[in-house]
């Protein structure tokens, strides 16, 4: 991770990028070598996505993906990141996660695989991971994949998690978000488009294919948030977008 100073034909291949994204709520090997530089594949069948298994609620991530027709891998060393489209940063404690991600080489890997047109989606302690800056912890370390100035624990703490229906660009109809232990976003950079807001603060935000939301998507039961996100690599992989 950084220290806070350093801050093909693709027709064939669904989904496009909607202007809504309809699925409603959901029904209740050998590893390739190293892929830190390597480019996410051309587009071409079922999107492949990965989920960073070293902390947090990667399953429900996972299942919720499967549950979309995309092809998952659960990850845990940078090798796996090969030919993937896009990867979730689950939430989970965002200083063990931080350190985490450096002993297993994640802190290279990730930033590497983005710069090389990869998508990355951090939820939660994912969102405090991707963000330029961490308020009151100069010195944590993060991917800075997005211009975003975060608070950790800024809704509160365990015992005042709470739910809320929310807007989503691109949703139609109500979301319902969970917030447990979630970060605020205190700022968002030029170029940076919300998504969701809640109580006037940004809770999902993206550029290009990069995605941050505070809630947890994946504990909702809604599968919604998750096609958005896949739409939205797909998307960019589609229409050359570099951002």
């Amino acid at each position: 991770m950084r220290a806070p100073e350093e801050p093909a034909n693709p027709s064939s291949r669904p989904p496009t990028l909607p202007a809504e994204v309809s699925a409603g709520p959901a029904d209740a090997s050998a590893e390739p070598a190293d892929a830190s530089a390597r480019p996410a594949r051309a587009p071409a069948g079922p999107a492949r996505v990965g989920v960073l298994a070293l902390q947090g609620a990667f399953r429900e991530h996972r299942l919720a993906f499967e549950r979309l027709g995309a092809e998952v891998r659960e990850v845990r060393k940078p090798a796996q990141l090969d030919g993937l489209d896009g990867v979730v940063i689950p939430g989970g404690e965002s200083t063990t996660m931080a350190k985490l991600m450096a002993a297993y080489g994640f802190d290279r890997a990730l930033p590497a695989f983005h710069a090389a047109g990869g998508g990355v989606w951090g939820t939660c302690a994912g969102a405090i991971a991707v963000a330029f800056e961490i308020d009151g912890y100069p010195d944590q370390p993060r991917l800075a994949l997005l211009d975003l100035a975060v608070a950790r624990n800024a809704y509160g703490r365990q015992v005042a998690s709470f739910e809320a229906d929310l807007d989503v660009l691109g949703i139609p109809g109500p979301f319902r978000g969970v917030f447990i232990r979630a970060p605020r976003i205190l700022r968002v950079g030029e170029g940076v488009e919300t998504l969701s807001v809640y109580d006037g603060d940004p809770v999902a935000v993206a550029q290009g294919r990069s995605v941050a939301s505070v809630f947890h998507p994946e504990l909702s039961g809604d599968d919604r948030f998750h096609a958005l996100v896949l739409a939205r690599w797909i998307g960019t992989l589609q229409n050359g977008v570099d951002s």
